[in-house]
């Protein structure tokens, strides 16, 4: 008899039986539709030594890659930075005990949680161009970063608000209890501790902020898939220069996850408590020092 779990009951041996025939499947039908497609690419000639030379001049990367590499992460960094800030901001004030100011940044997060990224680039842009906010080289970078910081702030404000709820109950109510007000309560105790249980989505967010902003390309802001399209339209390549392309994309993306994953473990780290009585050196007369 199969056991139970939470959600459902725990599958027999036929049920694994057939879950591992079917898994086996689906990955012999990927794996021949994958075969299938580079087929096709290599009896185009996507991989020819032809195609990959242009990757091997440095003509290539100053003009196309280099550019592109230098908008994604001036785009991503700055909006990173300004969405931390405003959806800290929001999520905070959502929670707060003011009904006025938690009732406004509510509107505001859900509102632009709901707006899709391309539609408030789009918008920003053209309402930058139309007042001339910023000159014209700089346009599509403040386009981009208005669209992202909007959209991205709203995300990490429900990330903020769902954190803080989901520490114990116990941490306010000692704080209140000791005298804190809310303000204090937040900044001394429930934001610190619920930080380090919000890091992992944290990153998340940031990845995906890295990766959109390759919608730009509709706004013309040079970034890197834009440029990967450059790269294929002007030596005919498009293949070997998406590819790379991803690669740079993955590897920024894994620098990334590594760097906050190192922050994450610091943070624990830094939050550990003093080491037990029993783990303390004793001296000889049976003290503790």
């Amino acid at each position: 008899m199969s056991g139970a779990s939470v959600l459902f009951d725990a599958p027999g041996p036929r049920a694994r039986l057939r879950n591992i025939l079917l898994a086996l499947a689906t990955l012999a039908v990927f794996a021949v539709i994958f075969v299938w497609i580079l087929c096709k690419f290599i009896a185009a000639g996507q991989f020819d030594w032809a195609k990959w030379k242009p990757f091997l001049t440095g003509n290539l990367w100053t003009t196309y890659v280099l550019p592109g590499v230098q908008g994604t992460l001036t785009a991503a960094a700055v909006s990173i930075v300004l969405a931390l800030v405003l959806g800290c901001a929001l999520g905070i004030g959502r929670l707060s005990p003011v009904p006025a100011v938690s009732w406004a940044c509510a509107v505001f997060v859900e509102f632009f949680r709901a707006v899709p990224v391309l539609i408030m680039m789009l918008f920003s842009y053209a309402l930058f161009a139309q007042y001339d906010v910023f000159p014209s080289q700089h346009l599509a970078l403040a386009g981009v970063i208005t669209g992202l910081t909007l959209y991205n702030s709203a995300v990490i404000a429900e990330i903020v608000r769902t954190g803080v709820h989901a520490l114990p109950r116990g941490q306010a109510e000692a704080a209140s209890a000791l005298g804190l007000t809310w303000g204090q309560s937040m900044r001394s105790i429930q934001l610190p501790q619920a930080i380090t249980s919000m890091l992992p989505v944290l990153v998340s967010q940031m990845v995906v902020v890295l990766k959109d902003t390759a919608i730009g390309y509709q706004i013309t802001f040079v970034e890197m898939v834009r440029q990967g399209q450059s790269i294929g339209s002007a030596y005919g390549n498009y293949i070997p220069a998406l590819i790379v392309i991803a690669a740079l994309m993955i590897a920024l993306n894994f620098t990334l996850s590594w760097i906050a994953t190192r922050l994450e473990a610091r943070l624990r780290r830094s939050k550990k408590g003093p080491a037990p009585l029993a783990a303390r050196p004793v001296v000889q007369d049976g003290s503790a020092v």
